[in-house]
């Protein structure tokens, strides 16, 4: 059941992908601080204060009526600060591979059209002022032969944050929108397959939760269309816009 938000509730963030591995970081690091933390993803996080659970069967634009429905039913009134979207997947192939057209609409799938949905989002309950941080991928700045529809996907992130940045984008007067651009994650599921890799060169989940709360709360936040390249060396973690 549907509860609205007690009014003196006064932060509250959106993560869109909160049941992955980042996404809980992010509801943990704001959650810390107080925030009413909402997380939309294809189940349930306890951790959350609510959770949008998204059907996987509808078709896209069912989904993004079924969310705004229910983020509108959450909030009430109140508006949220900021937007959190870290919802997305990896999938590697060039254009003869027999999974090549299958992979690049899984790639669409996972990270254009929960961008596209969390914009949808932010057009209508982002306070003014507010943050809408999306992600994109420092490979994408570049061709991505043996991952081609990743790369597709991604380099549509970075178009979609430029649009959103430039007047008349339909985002709240003031809005920031931003995507980090990470190189490699350090995931559970990265260690597992890259067991023999350089784990000082991976960029910690509690590292980029904690900047991204930082931008949330106007703290270092980048310029409204930036892509911020996230880069971790020696386990110092650096965020340059590019």
């Amino acid at each position: 059941p549907f509860f609205r938000l007690p009014a003196k509730m006064s932060k509250i963030a959106l993560v869109y992908g909160g049941g992955g591995a980042l996404g809980r970081s992010i509801v943990n690091a704001f959650k810390a601080e107080s925030y009413r933390v909402i997380s939309v993803d294809l189940a349930a996080n306890a951790d959350a204060s609510d959770s949008v659970v998204l059907d996987v069967k509808a078709p896209f634009a069912s989904q993004a009526e079924q969310v705004c429905g229910d983020v509108g039913k959450l909030v009430g009134d109140a508006k949220l600060d900021a937007i959190l979207c870290v919802a997305g997947g990896w999938s590697g192939g060039n254009a003869a591979a027999a999974e090549f057209p299958k992979n690049t609409e899984m790639m669409v799938s996972q990270s254009v059209n929960s961008s596209v949905l969390a914009a949808h989002v932010a057009a209508k309950f982002l306070k003014a002022g507010g943050l809408l941080q999306l992600t994109g991928a420092a490979a994408a700045l570049d061709g991505t032969p043996g991952m081609i529809g990743y790369g597709m996907a991604k380099a549509a992130v970075h178009h979609l944050v430029k649009s959103l940045s430039s007047k008349g984008s339909g985002l709240p007067d003031g809005a920031t929108v931003a995507a980090v651009l990470p190189i490699t994650l350090d995931t559970p599921m990265n260690r597992k397959f890259m067991a023999d890799a350089d784990f000082s060169s991976w960029t910690p989940l509690e590292e980029l939760a904690g900047k991204l709360l930082s931008w949330s709360q106007g703290e270092g936040r980048p310029a409204s269309g930036s892509l911020v390249k996230v880069e971790t060396a020696g386990g110092k973690t650096s965020y340059n816009v590019v």
